[in-house]
């Protein structure tokens, strides 16, 4: 079971990941072979991405997630991550491949998705001098508790 604190560090690499590639589309680089072309390359930066969404989805789907949210997400990166492997599978790098994938509805889902749900690990502000902050929702229950009790 992935604890909240790993969540927000998988996040943060397909975050992170994501404007790596908006700069390598940025370049104008041919299709190459990235054996034989200089730096940076785009392989790793998607195996990371690919593997963060993975983890993600398997904290998720590891059946106690409580809200209906949470599955949507994991929908959103089981497609996302399709579009992730099948560039992979590609055997030249190029930035307009890198752009085309940064397009893809799919990838914008999942960070749309990776933004609003990282938000219920920040803090609410609160006025000065009070005590301290205390996180808007206990994210590790979404991430760690039960299935819903049946009414029965």
């Amino acid at each position: 079971m992935i604890d909240v604190k790993d969540l927000e560090k998988e996040i943060e690499v397909v975050e992170s990941g994501y404007e790596f590639l908006l700069a390598y589309a940025a370049q104008g680089r041919p299709p190459h072979d990235e054996d034989n072309y200089p730096p940076p390359h785009a392989r790793p930066t998607l195996k990371d991405m690919l593997k963060a969404m993975q983890n993600v989805a398997a904290a998720i789907n590891d059946g106690s997630s409580q809200h209906e949210y949470e599955q949507v997400i994991a929908d959103d990166i089981r497609k996302a991550s399709a579009a992730l492997s099948f560039v992979l599978a590609q055997p030249k790098m190029s930035s307009e491949l890198i752009d085309n994938l940064n397009a893809s509805i799919h990838l914008r889902a999942v960070l749309t998705d990776f933004f609003l749900y990282s938000e219920v690990f920040r803090p609410v502000s609160e006025s000065a001098g009070s005590e301290p902050a205390k996180p808007a929702f206990d994210a590790s229950l979404a991430v760690n508790a039960a299935a819903p009790k049946s009414d029965s």
